[in-house]
């Protein structure tokens, strides 16, 4: 994860000095995240035939080749705007794959099903804590030798990836199924999870917030450059803020014995979410950006992982990784919507304007959550029964 968030802000960076356009910037954040869109339901399809390992050693097999490519090119000076966009949507293809088999991988890893909330907090601290400092190096390496260096970083990371992969052993088998057809497969975990409300409106809420908070790492050249009038040092340093607030949402989620309670959690994150983008948008200093943007990471990505920890304690196991691509399509999917949208947006009315709208529109969508908790909680608790997660209420004495 740290050579990925390095790789990253390196991209961005260098979409950015190849055409010195937010729109194109913004067009390269689509094509790493728009497969999400359309590849992760198949992905979900196939994590529940396959064996989810050796689908992640497959996809970070690729991944390695696509930074070593990018490597090359950028130091070669030979990387154009139209390899660089194809580099990206080749990143997306085989991330859109790699996402739904890694979420899905956790609860085969573990000896104990009560430990999967746990194992979801953990994996999102790891995430975040290289958010936090890897943008930070990245801008240094950048400034300092080219961003050939970041991807140089990212492909030999893949290398200790797969070295891991390979010494993994699944302690858990799935369940075995019934021979299917795919299409019944993808209709049956599509049906399931748009049927189960809390599932949907999980879904629905992750999409919006995504929608307008991922844009951050698209438009904060932008900022940068035009705003505090920098380079990809005040990059790494704002998105590494982003980092400290998601760090700091999955120690909050890591600490809590339980998930009971979490839905609440959910609508608040959405809401910081908001108003940090709006704070960030309405800032023209850069200690007050730094705080807005921790602010938006820790809503953000708790939001995320809240609505991924309770997915993964009420699904069944047969249908987990079709789920998880859900999950995926909609919290990933709708991020390169988001990118192209606030690229050609901030084009025009600028990047502080972009971010405050997309602050207004996380901050409504949380409102309407946390307004409908009370039937997302009635739907919730059977299932939580079921599965032991809380007790079931004591019958009323007859009379």
């Amino acid at each position: 994860m740290m050579g990925t968030w390095i790789q990253s802000i390196a991209v961005m960076w260098l979409a950015y000095r190849l055409s010195g356009s937010t729109t194109f910037t913004g067009l390269v954040g689509f094509l790493n995240a728009a497969p999400y869109l359309f590849v992760s339901p198949i992905a979900g399809v196939l994590g529940d035939r396959m064996p989810r390992r050796k689908i992640l050693i497959a996809m970070h097999s690729l991944l390695c080749l696509q930074a070593a490519t990018l490597a090359v090119s950028t130091h070669l000076d030979v990387i154009t705007m139209p390899a660089l966009a194809g580099l990206a949507l080749f990143s997306g293809l085989c991330n859109a794959f790699e996402t739904p088999a890694r979420q899905s991988l956790f609860v085969q890893l573990l000896e104990k099903p009560e430990d999967l909330p746990n194992a979801i907090a953990l994996n999102s601290m790891l995430m975040n804590g290289t958010r936090l400092v890897g943008p930070s190096i990245g801008g240094l390496l950048i400034a300092t030798f080219s961003e050939a260096v970041c991807f140089t970083v990212n492909a030999f990371s893949y290398l200790l990836v797969i070295a891991a992969l390979l010494g993994t052993r699944v302690v858990r088998p799935r369940p075995k199924r019934a021979a299917s057809h795919p299409l019944a497969d993808l209709r049956e975990g599509w049906v399931y999870a748009m049927g189960f409300l809390p599932v949907r409106r999980m879904l629905f809420l992750l999409a919006v917030v995504s929608f307008s908070v991922s844009p951050y790492a698209t438009l904060m050249p932008a900022v940068a450059v035009q705003v505090f009038q920098s380079g990809p040092e005040l990059v790494g340093l704002l998105i590494g803020a982003v980092g400290v607030g998601a760090l700091v949402s999955a120690v909050s989620l890591a600490r809590r014995p339980h998930i009971r309670g979490l839905a609440s959690w959910i609508a608040i994150a959405a809401l910081l979410a908001g108003l940090g983008l709006v704070g960030f948008g309405l800032s023209r200093t850069v200690w007050l950006s730094v705080l807005a943007m921790m602010m938006a990471g820790f809503g953000f990505f708790m939001a995320g992982a809240g609505c991924n920890t309770i997915m993964q304690s009420v699904v069944d196991e047969e249908k987990r990784s079709r789920v998880m691509s859900f999950y995926t399509m909609f919290f990933i999917g709708a991020a390169p919507l988001g990118h192209l949208t606030a690229g050609f947006l901030a084009d025009r009315i600028g990047a502080p304007l972009t971010f405050l709208a997309g602050g207004v529109i996380a901050t409504l969508a949380g409102l309407a959550f946390a307004l409908q908790m009370k039937t997302f909680r009635a739907h919730l608790r059977p299932v939580y029964v079921s599965r032991g997660i809380i007790p079931a209420s004591p019958e009323p004495p007859t009379q």
